[in-house]
């Protein structure tokens, strides 16, 4: 999630600038090294991305897959759409669109119709939540590969108040939150977290059944329980939970995952926005809240609940930042914080087996200058026995990544006692280390990104793919062949195979797919990438069952700068000649972001999640017809817009016309 556009304009600490200070290399370092500075800025790599491999920091042959030597067939035939910016969605030719389920749309027994006018908390937390980012699909009935119905599992990441509360006159966070009074906060609460909510195609059709008992809807107030190596730790105790075990909610839940299991995984993100005040002076967490930028300030929560103060609760903030575990399957299970996996800005969490049963999760840290990571668990995937999976999560041990000169990336392991993680240092013990991974992290030496957000694993070449959205603070002195551009507003995606297709093992090699930008600004795509096929700041990935890559970005309220277009999907060739040809397929409305791309088992449809219509960069965009307004009324802000009807997020269902496979 890009934090440069609507009410996260406020807040350019959650992102933006990064809050590590350490020394740790960079990418630029790492191929400074290996290269020399003049050398990397005379361009000394551009042999190597003038052939399909674009970039490899292997010799370039390494770079091709074996898929390479397949018969020459591109693996997408769609006619792909133009870039550009208005008031609707676009699909590419022989394609439909569909709004499948919109924020407040009633999915629980007895849920009133949404109103905008007549919003409560109790209303709310029956109907669907706001700002939809991720979308996991759970086949029905579970343990099948049904492509027809199954369970649609819809992160709530966050909430716009300008645009979801009629005429509360703009962002609240720019006004001292004049207006925000106790029910709309508790409103805003409800609307945060997540939905599970059964669906069905129908002669071609999805809908969504709002009587089904399958259907939940999970809020910032819903008992969740704490496990792992943190849970009953003294840093996660409070007033409210002596036993530090239980945690009311979960908070800016971006992207995710889907276990082997049949669970969802969904990740805490930017829950630094949530917390309140002015740190006391002696307070303890001081230099830990200062390293995850505690308190933000973005919500006035803290000013009605008590828990959400930095200063009245000052371990709240170290229950969130977690990947939280869901059964869709059983609306009464318990949700469960994994803190093996670590606490930080957790963009995406994505498995990968091996084929002696070990599993992997890799996931990244959505901030300039901060890390991706890995756990390996320490127990086996059991196909047979669902009930020995759900719990898998809870024993392991994390990794961080260092990216070498030489193309080759050591996992370092953030283990009490191992190198400078010790009680001497600041780690007492392997619950500390998790509470505090970017400290630990720090200590160990990872390598720093730039924004690192979804990370996904191709089905058929094992091969991980790590989105680096953007880094507009890199300085021209750190300008070298992976991050080429100063004040890089573009983004790009790397690569990392596992040797051996281990991923459990503590080196891996990486290169890079693709550069964002035009080629105009330094973006590197395959040769016969149209002026329609670069993209800028991707974000979220989706890998179809075919093996076949696809993008969805976000440049916040940046798209004017960044692209000229609105954000939207794009296909990706991965591999053989054609590997980093590009063609978009999809495009949203002007100032959302394009969240959720998620695929049916059959391929046959495609999941999108259209967030925050009509915030970010509205007012750049020439058909925008309230210039003047002063926002004080969302119908300005959208000419479609009757007055009163706020824009509303949605998930759409996208399928080609007379049924087949999307992209093909």
């Amino acid at each position: 999630m890009d934090t440069r556009g609507s009410k996260f304009l406020v807040a350019d600490a959650l992102e933006d600038i990064g809050s590590n200070p350490t020394g740790n290399p960079t990418l630029a370092d790492v191929l400074e090294e290996r290269f020399g500075r003049r050398d990397v800025m005379r361009g000394l790599l551009a042999g190597a991305l003038a052939g399909p491999a674009l970039l490899s920091v292997r010799p370039a042959e390494a770079a091709q897959s074996s898929m390479a030597t397949a018969e020459d067939k591109p693996a997408f035939t769609f006619t792909e759409i133009a870039h550009g910016v208005d008031a609707t969605h676009h699909v590419a030719p022989g394609y439909n669109a569909r709004v499948l389920i919109r924020w407040g749309d009633p999915i629980l027994p007895g849920a009133p119709a949404f109103d905008p006018m007549r919003q409560t908390a109790a209303a709310q937390a029956q109907q669907f939540g706001y700002n939809n980012d991720f979308v996991g699909f759970a086949p029905l009935p579970r343990g099948s590969k049904s492509a027809d119905r199954g369970l649609l599992c819809v992160n709530h990441e966050y909430t716009d108040e300008e645009v979801m509360f009629p005429g509360l006159g703009g962002e609240q966070s720019k006004a001292n939150f004049a207006r925000m009074t106790r029910d709309l906060v508790d409103i805003e609460m409800a609307a945060h977290g997540g939905s599970v909510v059964e669906i069905r195609k129908v002669k071609g059709v999805w809908t969504y059944d709002a009587t089904s008992p399958f259907n939940r809807r999970i809020t910032a107030e819903t008992e969740i329980a704490i496990s792992g190596p943190a849970a009953g730790h003294a840093l996660l105790k409070t007033a409210g939970d002596p036993t530090g075990r239980r945690v009311r909610g979960m908070l800016n839940n971006c992207a995710g995952g889907m276990t082997p299991w049949g669970t969802w995984l969904s990740c805490e993100e930017n829950v630094n926005s949530y917390f309140w005040g002015t740190l006391a002076d002696g307070h303890p967490q001081a230099k830990a809240f200062k390293r995850y930028g505690i308190p933000a300030n973005v919500f006035n929560w803290g000013q009605h609940h008590d828990r959400f103060d930095v200063n009245k609760e000052p371990n709240e903030a170290n229950r969130f930042g977690w990947v939280v575990e869901i059964d869709p399957y059983d609306p009464n299970a318990t949700p469960k914080k994994r803190t093996a996996l670590g606490r930080f800005k957790h963009e995406a969490c994505t498995l990968a087996v091996g084929k002696d049963g070990t599993v992997v999760a890799y996931t990244g840290d959505d901030e300039r200058f901060d890390y991706v990571y890995k756990f390996v668990a320490s127990r086996k995937f059991n196909a047979k026995n669902r009930a020995a999976n759900m719990d898998l999560l809870d024993e392991g041990t994390l990794y961080v990544a260092k990216f070498g000169a030489n193309g080759t990336l050591d996992w370092l392991p953030l283990a009490h006692g191992h190198g400078p993680l010790t009680a001497e240092n600041g780690f007492p013990d392997q619950a500390t280390v998790l509470v505090h991974a970017r400290l630990a992290s720090d200590a160990l030496g990872a390598t720093k990104m730039d924004r690192p957000e979804d990370i996904e694993v191709n089905p058929k070449t094992g091969r991980v793919y790590v989105v680096l959205t953007n880094n507009d603070k890199r300085k021209p002195e750190q300008v070298d062949a992976v991050n080429p551009r100063a004040a890089n507003e573009w983004g790009q995606i790397v690569e990392i195979e596992a040797i051996g297709g281990d991923h459990a093992a503590t080196k891996a090699e990486w290169r890079m797919l693709v550069r964002g930008g035009s080629p105009a600004v330094g973006g590197q795509f395959h040769a016969e990438t149209t002026d329609n096929g670069w993209f800028a700041c991707p974000d979220n990935l989706a890998a179809d069952n075919h093996g076949r890559l696809w993008v969805a970005t976000d440049q916040g309220g940046a798209w004017a700068k960044a692209s000229g277009t609105a954000d939207g999907i794009w296909a990706i060739e991965t591999d053989g000649p054609r590997r980093g040809l590009s063609k978009m397929f999809f495009r949203v409305p002007v100032g959302a972001e394009m969240c959720g791309p998620c695929f049916t088992p059959d391929d046959k449809t495609l999941f999108v999640a259209v967030q925050h219509p009509a915030t970010d960069g509205v007012d750049l965009w020439e058909g925008f017809k309230g210039k003047t307004s002063t926002f004080e009324d969302p119908a300005t802000r959208w000419p479609d817009f009757k007055a009163g009807t706020p824009p509303r997020p949605s998930v759409v269902a996208i399928t080609k016309t007379g049924g087949g496979v999307i992209g093909s």
